[in-house]
């Protein structure tokens, strides 16, 4: 803001705001990024499903043998046979458990991490068309509307950009 009031008292600048947020979800790439995000998600969303159904079928399993075991007739090598077939059970669904929670932990970090990237090579080609805009029309600086307290309405040059991009603004 500094270095803008400076420039500002040394002579007229032409200053322009735009909301980034209008130009992502018009990009031509956001249909088909939003997509690839959720099908990813679905992707991931499957496989923790299928991990989380192996654990309810280990905890089935566990609730027959203990049933088995509250047999009054067995003998004590059985009760002990099923108590350590009962740990074992135990064991694996704690272990199941670990991996499920890490696997989900997996997932949300490579969707954010994909996200990420689609979004930058969104705003990279975005940030392309604003600077041509920016040379086109004599824009010494145009910035981003939300990290303003304030800026004339005037300044708003989001619809020209979207009309670089080739999308009419009325449509946006």
């Amino acid at each position: 803001m500094m270095v803008l009031c400076a420039a500002t008292a040394f002579g007229d600048i032409k200053i322009g705001t735009v909301d980034m947020m209008v130009l992502v979800r018009n990009h031509k790439s956001y249909d088909t990024n939003t997509k690839m995000l959720q099908d990813s998600e679905k992707d991931y969303q499957r496989e923790l499903d299928g991990m989380k159904s192996e654990l309810d079928a280990l905890q089935d399993e566990g609730k027959k043998i203990a049933d088995q075991g509250r047999n009054p007739m067995l003998s004590q090598t059985q009760k002990d046979k099923i108590e350590k077939e009962l740990l074992d059970i135990q064991n694996k669904y704690v272990a199941g458990q670990q991996k499920l929670r890490a696997k989900a932990m997996e997932s949300q970090q490579k969707l954010q991490e994909f996200e990420a990237r689609l979004l930058k090579a969104t705003t990279e080609d975005i940030r392309s068309v604003v600077n041509k805009f920016a040379d086109d029309n004599g824009y010494d600086l145009i910035i981003e509307s939300t990290v303003t307290a304030f800026a004339k309405k005037s300044l708003d040059v989001t619809d020209g950009i979207l009309k670089a991009m080739g999308i009419d603004p009325k449509y946006a």
